[in-house]
């Protein structure tokens, strides 16, 4: 189930939703549309003509005169569907006051980019100019909102530094010394007419060239006379026009020096804020770090500074404590080897033959092991000789050169030892 809504012409409707989870938009105006019940969302949007007043105060034109300005704007919601669109999507659900409010930001802005680049003369003697101007800059931006400009005109201009006041002095200036300059000429024609109708009246009543040469001769006097007023007159009226200038040229400046020394004591004043601030934030974010780093970097010096010195201290103990007890450890090595000699040289003195005999015997099993050892990896020894009697002469010849061998490595003397001598002889016996 659904109702019918109707608009008049100065309404639009806006129904979003339908049938089927539809969420397209249909924009009515002037008419009726249907609606479902909890299914379609109805709006409506004024399209009746807004009335916005634009007012920039204290605006610098392009030669730096500040102005205040006063425009009218007639504006309203356009009706073809694309356009009406584009305002529901800015404005459907505001109020009037809200949508002329975002309206009217976006005026005052074109506005005040104007002002800046048009001189006081072009805004106050050519208002319809510029209010269109101001138009034809808007309407793009204010056009993709789906607003339309209808009107724009400019209600007032005043300034408070009384430029405009000066242009009209000057003005009046210019329109007086024009009317002196006019009845100059007209005292000039006058004068010339009447100088005519004389030579006339002249000639005719004399009908002398003598009378006829003195009204010429008065009449050029006079003619030089009425140009020599007239020019004084300009003359006059111009130094007047140019004094005049002068002067609200002089103020002009004077108010601009005046605004340049504020300017220049809110900059400086922003400038020692600014530096204050600057000094603090110096302070707070590299002073107080640094000095905190450098106590952290000084205490960790001297913790390894202390750790490096306890450290070499041990380090010279622990090697005087090893030095102190390999000293002793040698020591008592060499003293028990001293007296291990000292044992042994009192133990060989007491020594008779037959224990240095027994020492000898002790040692040729080493002294043969140390000799046969090369001999260890030989499996077996071939003596060549076809004579049996020459191999036992080697055999012989060997055991007989052993005594010196020894001898010569031990410095006994096996010839000498009885027991040797019996042991020898009994071999060369048997072998002889």
């Amino acid at each position: 189930m659904g109702n019918c809504h109707t608009v008049g012409p100065n309404e639009a409707l806006v129904v979003s939703g339908g049938c089927c989870g539809s969420d397209q938009k249909t924009y009515v105006v002037g008419g009726w549309s249907w609606a479902w019940w909890l299914i379609s969302d109805i709006q409506r949007m004024s399209l009746e003509v807004m009335t916005i007043l634009c007012r920039c105060e204290n605006i610098e034109t392009s030669e730096g005169v500040p102005l205040d300005v006063t425009g009218v704007a007639q504006v309203k919601v356009m009706t073809e569907n694309e356009l009406l669109g584009y305002a529901c999507e800015q404005f459907l659900g505001k109020t009037v006051v809200e949508i002329k409010s975002v309206i009217l930001q976006t005026l005052e802005g074109h506005l005040r980019a104007i002002l800046g680049t048009l001189t006081v003369e072009q805004i106050y003697q050519d208002r319809d100019k510029f209010a269109a101007l101001v138009r034809e800059v808007a309407s793009p931006d204010v056009g993709r909102m789906g607003i339309e400009i209808l009107s724009f005109t400019i209600k007032d201009v005043y300034d408070k530094v009384e430029y405009l006041s000066s242009l009209g002095k000057t003005q009046t200036a210019a329109v007086k010394r024009d009317a002196d300059i006019g009845v100059a000429e007209a005292e000039r024609d006058a004068g010339i007419r009447e100088a005519e109708c004389k030579k006339e009246m002249m000639d005719i009543k004399f009908l002398a060239d003598t009378k006829m040469a003195d009204s010429k001769r008065e009449l050029e006097m006079q003619k030089a006379a009425f140009n020599q007023e007239v020019n004084t007159k300009k003359a006059e009226a111009q130094l007047a026009y140019e004094l005049q200038a002068a002067k609200e040229q002089q103020k002009i400046r004077l108010e601009e020096i005046e605004i340049e020394v504020v300017q220049r004591k809110k900059q400086i004043t922003i400038e020692e804020k600014e530096i204050d601030r600057t000094d603090k934030e110096l302070i707070a974010t590299v002073k107080r770090p640094a000095e905190a780093e450098a106590y952290k970097m000084q205490q960790l010096a001297e913790g390894h500074k202390t750790k490096k010195v306890l450290t070499a201290q041990a380090e010279a103990e622990k090697i005087r404590c090893v030095g102190e007890a390999e000293a002793s450890s040698i020591e008592a090595v060499g003293k028990a080897e001293a007296e291990k000699m000292r044992l042994k040289a009192e133990a060989y003195q007491q020594y008779g033959e037959a224990a240095k005999t027994a020492l000898v015997l002790e040692a040729l099993p080493k002294i043969a092991a140390k000799v046969a050892a090369p001999l260890a990896k030989t499996n077996e020894i071939v003596i060549l000789s076809g004579d049996s009697s020459r191999v036992t002469g080697e055999v012989t010849r060997l055991l007989a050169e052993l005594p010196v061998s020894v001898n010569a490595l031990t410095g006994v003397d096996l010839t000498k030892i009885p027991l040797l001598q019996k042991m020898i002889n009994p071999q060369c016996q048997t072998a002889i």
